[in-house]
């Protein structure tokens, strides 16, 4: 069975469009059946009908269908010389003529998972340096498969992957753990990922460069144009639009090539009406719109505005259509239609109906009435009425759209609870003031998502760094209870060499009298105690030559002072002294200087002997 010769392809189509909400109905079709039977073969089914049957029942399914059409094809610098040209000739051009403080807007349409969007954000940080590319560059990295962005923002790619980054810029900007690569978290907050649709959703504004690799070539030529107007309604002007090597711009006035061989262009003029009115028209292969023809204009542009109930009126007063709602909610015939507005009940209830349109045609903008009230057979209805003033390609007034948003219940429970209601109706005016917003403006959209994406990804960024955080304070609380164990160790170690010291000198039979540099006693062990009759605590920090004792300290002065200066090794002194019990005593004294590791001299240690033998 061959792609070219099944004639229901196109309802897996519709039915994808209709129950996913992904429109592939602008890709070329040689591509699509090439995907879509290659998934078919895999599951086994070789029936359309069958399949769609099966997608009914699998909803997992849709999402390996979506990867096989979805060719995610990417990788850092690919087409290596292209991206030379582009960070030696566009990049700095972008930077001149923005002023210092300026922000830099980049876009990388169908970014896949993620490697051109990191690789532009490594471009312009080698060109602006890291500081200033955090505070100036936002890139936006945008695609329709799911799963391709989960891991764009993730930021993690295996040694494969990362394997066209020069190993400078590999080392710089990536934080290796083991072969998985991560993307610096500092740098990471500048980039921004989120699911868009490039033929059906509103373009992202103010870009300065826009970067959309190999995915034109995969759409038909009217969905080319219709993207192609989107990519010219994005960018500054003069600002650059980067393709693929498989790319060309064909049918463009919009766009000129800056070099053809690298795919790089440059935007020349200005948006046409007719691409601004492919950024509003709703995405219909099934018949060509005809851009001269006012009628066909005035009915898309009407019904594209608003799908709530709606009557259209044209400059004469008639009524040129009305949806089914409002044929309903109005009770209109069919031979209502192109009738005068004025002579249909829908007018006469209203009065300020008339006024309302009179009133937008003069001003020529939307304004809205709110609280009509709506009298029906069974109850009152309550509405507020938009009306719209519709304009084709050439700025000429053509009719009006009106539009009613029932707003009855919060009526009624504005009558039942005051208080309540009170809140209700700020909600809702919020609401139907944001829908509005929303209708006549898609770079407000925009704005929106970027700032509700910026928010998303600083919050990730910040739960990331307290993940950190907390990891190091664990890792700081081991390290404190290992230092408080050596601590303790060391603790136990000087005490056990205290005792022993101690031990020493309590079991030496002379006097033992350790003094500093400046005299102040450190140590007086328990002999010195027992000649003297002086206690430890007393003599302890006690200048030498202050104490009252029975040794006549002042006739050691000499002798310490030889010691301190290091010229000898120890010197000996015999004194006449009296000792604790009033008994004359020949006493020696032996002086020998205090030396540390470092050969530096402390201090002086005395040894007092008593001489037993020799009289005095």
């Amino acid at each position: 069975m061959t792609p070219d010769a099944n004639p229901e392809f196109e309802n897996i189509l519709n039915y994808i469009k209709r129950n996913r909400g992904f429109d592939f109905t602008g890709y070329k079709r040689s591509t699509l059946m090439r995907r879509v039977f290659k998934r078919m073969q895999i599951v086994g089914i070789e029936n359309i009908s069958e399949y769609i049957d099966y997608l009914e029942v699998e909803s997992q399914e849709f999402v390996y269908l979506f990867n096989t059409i979805l060719i995610n094809v990417t990788s850092f610098f690919r087409d290596h010389a292209s991206w030379d040209y582009l960070a030696e000739q566009i990049i700095p051009q972008i930077v001149a003529r923005k002023q210092i403080d300026e922000p830099i807007r980049i876009w990388s349409a169908a970014c896949a998972s993620g490697q051109e969007a990191y690789t532009l954000a490594i471009i312009l940080a080698e060109t602006l340096g890291v500081d200033e590319f955090r505070a100036r560059v936002k890139i936006y990295g945008t695609d329709m498969d799911e799963d391709a962005l989960h891991q764009a923002r993730q930021a993690i790619y295996d040694t494969k992957e990362v394997g066209g980054i020069p190993p400078n810029l590999l080392a710089k900007y990536f934080e290796q753990f083991e072969d998985r690569y991560t993307f610096r978290k500092d740098l990471r907050r500048s980039v921004i990922f989120g699911r868009h649709n490039l033929v059906q959703d509103a373009p992202i504004s103010r870009i300065d460069l826009l970067v959309c690799r190999n995915s034109l070539m995969y759409f038909n030529t009217e969905a080319q144009t219709k993207i192609i107007a989107r990519f010219a309604f994005a960018l500054n002007d003069s600002s650059f639009l980067f393709l693929g090597k498989a790319e060309m711009l064909l049918h463009s006035n919009t766009f000129k090539p800056i070099d053809l061989n690298q795919r790089i262009f440059i935007k020349v003029g200005k948006v046409s009406k007719r691409d601004r009115t492919l950024l509003i028209l709703p995405n219909n292969n099934d018949e060509e719109v005809n851009y001269p023809t006012s009628e066909v204009n005035l009915r898309d542009i009407a019904f594209d505005v608003n799908p709530l109930v709606q009557v259209v009126v044209d400059l004469n007063g008639l009524i040129t259509s009305a949806n089914e709602r409002a044929r309903s909610l109005f009770s209109l015939s069919p031979k209502d239609v192109n009738c005068q507005l004025q002579d249909l009940p829908l007018s006469c209830r209203s009065g300020e109906l008339r006024s309302g349109i009179e009133q937008a045609y003069t001003e020529r903008r939307p304004l809205t009435i709110r609280d009509v009230e709506w009298a029906t057979s069974s109850d009152n209805q309550y509405f507020d009425v938009q009306i719209t003033p519709l304009l084709d390609l050439s700025n000429t007034l053509l009719g009006v759209s009106i539009t009613f948003v029932d707003i009855t219940r919060p009526k009624r429970l504005q009558e039942e609870l005051e208080h309540s209601n009170r809140e209700l109706e700020m909600a809702y005016e919020e609401l139907q003031s944001t829908n509005e917003e929303l209708e006549t403006t898609s770079e407000e959209l925009q704005s929106s998502n970027e700032e509700l994406e910026t928010t998303n990804e600083e919050l990730q960024s910040t739960n990331e760094e307290l993940e950190t955080m907390n990891e190091e304070l664990q890792f700081s609380n081991e390290e404190l209870q290992t230092l408080n164990q050596e601590l303790r160790l060391r603790s136990d170690k000087l005490n056990e060499t205290n005792t022993y010291l101690e031990a020493i000198l309590t079991s030496l039979r002379g006097g033992v009298v350790v003094m500093d540099r400046d005299l102040q006693i450190q140590i007086w062990n328990y002999k010195a105690e027992d000649f003297w009759g002086l206690r430890t605590a007393e003599a302890k920090g006690q200048y030498f030559l202050n104490l009252d004792i029975g040794l006549p300290v002042e006739q050691l002065l000499q002798p310490i002072r030889t010691c301190l200066t290091g010229q000898v090794d120890y010197l000996e002194v015999k004194l006449e002294a009296t000792n604790r019990r009033g008994k004359a005593i020949t006493c020696k004294v032996t002086c020998t200087p205090m030396i540390n590791i470092a050969r530096e001299i402390r201090g002086v240690i005395l040894l007092m002997e008593e001489i037993i033998n020799e009289e005095a």
